[in-house]
């Protein structure tokens, strides 16, 4: 296998990040749910307050996979950290670069102190419950994600 690099993401590569967040979304099962482009993700991370930071993994000069991130406060347990999204292009996953990219995750979390690292994950991707727990995380079953949208938010702020 060639080498793997993990490395901080440049302006460069979000063409390729927007193409893996697509291909997770189809993984997904939620192909039209994708709504930004490339200068959102540009305009977002690499503004003078980015909203994110993402690691890509990358072989010959191409990138394979990544992990998006960003920083949150809990009333708990103070500054933690939120692994949004971790993706390997199909044809690349079984080679141990989505390890890599989860393992640099951590030491992030590691260096910037953090008391808790969270993510989701769908209750049938088993494989990725699997890796999770493997690793000393613990899945919380009796949590659920809340969402609301754009819609429902005006909706709800429109309501009499």
């Amino acid at each position: 296998m060639n080498e793997i690099l993990i490395r901080k993401a440049e302006i460069n590569d979000m063409v390729s990040v927007l193409d893996l967040i697509k291909e997770l979304a189809e993984f997904e099962k939620e192909p039209k749910s994708v709504i930004i482009n490339v200068n959102d993700l540009i305009n977002d991370g690499f503004c003078d307050n980015p909203k994110f930071s993402c690691l890509v993994a990358e072989i010959k000069n191409k990138v394979v996979g990544m992990a998006l991130f960003y920083g949150r406060y809990s009333t708990w347990k103070g500054k933690t950290l939120h692994l949004e999204d971790l993706i390997v292009k199909k044809s690349f996953r079984g080679k141990g670069i989505g390890k890599k990219l989860y393992k640099k995750f951590i030491e992030i979390a590691k260096f910037e102190n953090v008391r808790r690292a969270e993510w989701v994950a769908l209750d049938w991707n088993v494989n990725a419950i699997k890796f999770y727990k493997n690793s000393g995380a613990k899945v919380l079953n009796d949590w659920k994600t809340i969402q609301i949208d754009k819609e429902s938010i005006e909706n709800y702020l429109t309501e009499k």
